[in-house]
C-alpha cells in the first residue's frame, strides 16, 4: 500500500469576479436582462467578468503520519487548497487524491445544522464520515468533555455563541478518528486556554500516526507542530521543506512594511536620522536567544559637549522593559560637526516572546539638554521557534528569559 496520503497535481482553481446571477422566472426577465447587459454602458456592450486564479498549478505529496503547515499571506490560496481537498469546492483544473477519511474544520459552522441540536450533529458528522453509532458512542463523552458544553447538548446550536460553536467542531473534527485532520485558522475564534487544549490534541493526534494539515498565520503555532510547512504567494507553491526554512520565506515575503526610522537633518540642531534594527531573522523579526543591533545615524552641525545616546525597548503596552545608552565619555561621539554612525549590539536578546518598540533619547548629556525624543519606531517581534515545552508559548506571561543553572538533590528518602 502506498505511504502517500494526498498527492496534488497542477491544481488549480479559477473564481469570477462580478454579481451573483439572477434566477429567470419567465422569457420576459430573460429578455429584459439581456437589454440591460446590452446597453449597461451607453449603448457599449458589456464587458466580460473578471476572472483571478485562487490557486495556480500546484503540486505536492504529503505522506500518512506527516503533520505539514500552510502558511502565506491572506488571498494566498491556502483555504481554496483545503476546500479542494475537503470536497467542499471542486477544481478548476488538475487533479487532487485524497486517501483516507477526512475531519475538517475549516470556519465555524461548516458541516453543522443549525436546526439540530449538538448532539445530533455529533451523530450526523460521524454518519458523514461513514461511522457508525457504535463507533461514534464510543467517542462521544469525550467530544462532549472536550467542548465543555454538556449543559447545552440538547440546544440546537443556531443558540450558541461562536465560542461554543468552534470548540463543538473542533472537539467532533478531532475525536470522530479521522485518517487525515484539516485545520484552518478557526482557532483564533477560542479563548487561550481553548487553544492550549487544541493544540495540545493536534499533536496527539500527529503522534498517533494521523496525517494533519494545518493552516495558521501563528507561526510558533506552525513551528511547534510541524516538521515541513508549504509557503503559498498568489496562488502558486512558492516553498516547500522544513518548516524553519519555510518561515523564513515567508519573513522575507514580510519585509517590505516600514520598520526603520527615517529624518531630514536640522541645518542647526544635531539630529539623529536614522534608526534601523538588524534582527536575526528578516521583517524584524528577532529570536529568543540570538543576537541584535541597532544601528543610528547621527548629523550635527555642531559640536556638542558631551553627547549622549539612549534607547528604551517598549512592549505592546508601551510599558519600558529594557534601557541601553552610552555617554561620550565612554566612547567620544559627536566632539566635532559632522555625521556619525553609532551600532548597539546585543550578544543574546533574553527578551519574552511578543511585540516591542523603540523609544529614543538623543541629548547633550545625562541630565542636560534634549536634543530629541523618538517614540513607539521600529517595531519587532521577538519568537521562540524549536523551543519545546509541555505548555503552550504564550505572550505576556513574563517579560525575559535569563540563562540560569538548576541543581536538584534529593536529601532523604521515605
Amino acid at each position: 500500500m502506498s505511504d502517500i496520503a494526498i498527492r496534488v497535481e497542477n491544481l488549480s482553481k479559477r473564481y469570477e469576479i462580478g454579481a451573483a446571477k439572477r434566477r429567470h422566472d419567465t422569457l420576459r426577465d430573460q429578455l429584459a436582462d439581456g437589454l440591460k447587459a446590452l446597453f449597461r454602458n451607453n449603448g457599449q456592450p458589456r464587458q466580460r467578468k473578471e476572472s483571478i486564479w485562487a490557486l495556480k498549478d500546484v503540486s505536492f505529496e504529503i505522506k500518512h503520519g506527516e503533520v505539514v503547515g500552510f502558511i502565506g499571506r491572506n488571498g494566498a490560496g491556502k483555504s481554496t487548497l483545503l476546500k479542494i481537498l475537503s470536497r467542499i469546492t471542486a477544481p478548476t483544473a488538475g487533479h487532487a487524491e485524497v486517501r483516507g477519511r477526512v475531519g475538517s474544520l475549516l470556519e465555524v459552522g461548516t458541516g453543522f445544522h443549525g436546526e439540530l441540536t449538538g448532539r445530533e450533529n455529533i451523530y450526523l458528522n460521524g454518519a458523514i464520515l461513514g461511522m457508525k453509532n457504535a463507533e461514534i458512542d464510543r467517542n462521544f463523552d469525550a467530544i462532549v468533555a472536550f467542548a465543555e458544553i454538556d449543559k447545552f447538548l440538547d440546544t440546537p446550536v443556531k443558540h450558541y455563541s461562536s465560542g461554543m460553536y468552534v470548540r463543538l467542531a473542533f472537539a467532533v473534527a478531532a475525536h470522530l478518528e479521522p485518517e487525515i485532520l484539516i485545520v484552518d485558522e478557526v482557532l483564533a475564534v477560542g479563548d487561550a486556554a481553548f487553544q492550549k487544549k487544541c493544540l495540545g490534541k493536534m499533536g496527539d493526534v500527529a503522534k498517533e500516526g494521523r496525517t494533519v494539515l494545518i493552516v495558521s498565520h501563528n507561526m510558533q503555532v506552525i513551528s511547534t507542530l510541524t516538521s515541513r510547512a508549504i509557503l503559498f504567494s498568489q496562488g502558486r507553491c512558492v516553498y516547500e521543506g522544513r518548516t524553519a526554512e519555510a518561515i523564513t520565506e515567508y519573513l522575507c515575503e514580510e519585509s517590505d512594511r516600514e520598520l526603520t526610522y527615517k529624518n531630514l537633518p536640522s541645518p542647526v540642531d544635531p539630529r539623529i536620522t536614522g534608526v534601523e534594527l538588524h534582527t536575526s531573522e528578516p521583517g524584524n523579526v528577532q529570536i529568543n536567544g540570538k543576537s541584535m543591533e541597532v544601528y543610528f545615524v547621527i548629523h550635527t552641525p555642531v559640536p556638542i559637549d558631551g553627547a549622549a545616546v539612549s534607547f528604551q525597548v517598549g512592549n505592546s503596552m508601551q510599558q519600558p522593559i529594557l534601557h541601553l545608552w552610552t555617554f561620550d565619555s565612554e566612547r567620544p561621539m559627536c566632539r566635532e560637526a559632522g555625521v556619525y554612525e553609532l551600532v548597539c549590539r546585543i550578544p543574546q536578546v533574553r527578551l519574552y516572546m511578543g511585540h516591542y518598540n523603540l523609544t529614543i533619547h538623543f541629548s547633550e548629556r545625562a541630565g542636560g539638554r534634549n536634543f530629541q525624543t523618538i517614540e513607539g519606531v521600529c517595531p519587532f517581534e521577538v519568537v521562540m521557534y524549536g523551543h519545546y515545552r509541555e505548555f503552550e508559548w504564550l505572550p505576556g506571561t513574563c517579560t525575559y528569559i535569563e540563562e540560569c543553572d538548576w541543581q536538584i538533590n534529593r536529601v532523604n528518602s521515605l
